[in-house]
């Protein structure tokens, strides 16, 4: 994968587009973008997972729910929740320290994993790092999540089953993870043009982060 602007490009031709901070800051602190993360040239990785705790959970919620014990149903979703996360942060450690093994000596306590005190991130499309929900779609078809796990996104590209966990890997020394934040109209046209959208269909996906109004005359 190869930084271009504010996308990411691979080498199967597929493209992750990105959202840049537009924030006032001080002299020393960059506006960031994922893309930032990647190198622009030579040769460079960025990494995508999904995993899941499975079905059956909401299946065995439900039940819970229909014998009105809704407790139990609460208390088996967090649960699903956790353990979806809990996979989350192990292929994460996997892919540190054996797969990609840019860290292979790395001995981390569990405050020390809590705090993130690792080199790398594995931010999520529709989280902070990247607003947008639709770039999942790009990530779920390179893994063929739904073929190989059960996992697949619903039109508003939330995922499911629920207990679901996606994201990409970044193993640049210097990745963080940060909140785009709000963003203004010369971005969200410069978004659209990248994604092949009209505006109209940009404002929609990124009304949370607008920062004007987009039906003010």
């Amino acid at each position: 994968a190869n930084r271009d602007g504010d996308d990411i490009r691979l080498e199967t031709g597929d493209v992750f587009h990105t959202l840049r901070q537009q924030m006032e800051k001080d002299n020393t602190r960059a506006n960031f973008a994922m893309s930032d993360f990647v190198a622009p040239e030579g040769e460079d990785w960025i990494g995508g997972f999904c995993v899941t705790a499975g079905g059956e959970a909401e299946t065995i919620a439900a039940e819970f729910a229909k014998k009105g014990d809704d407790y139990s149903s609460i208390m088996v979703k967090a649960l699903a929740d956790r353990f979806a996360e809990a996979m989350a942060e192990y292929m994460h450690e996997r892919v540190r320290r054996e797969l990609w093994a840019y860290a292979p000596d790395e001995a981390l306590t569990n405050t020390d994993l809590i705090a993130e005190k690792y080199q790398g991130i594995r931010p999520a499309p529709g989280y902070p790092s990247q607003p947008d929900h639709t770039e999942k779609e790009t990530l779920f078809r390179l893994l063929d999540a739904e073929n190989r796990i059960g996992v697949s996104l619903t039109s508003s590209f939330a995922m499911t089953p629920a207990a679901s966990v996606s994201g990409m890997y970044f193993a640049h020394p210097e990745a963080v993870y940060f909140a785009v934040g709000r963003i203004e109209k010369d971005q969200v046209e410069d978004y659209a043009r990248r994604k092949g959208w009209d505006l109209r269909t940009a404002e929609r996906w990124l009304a949370p982060i607008l920062n004007y109004d987009p039906f003010a005359a």
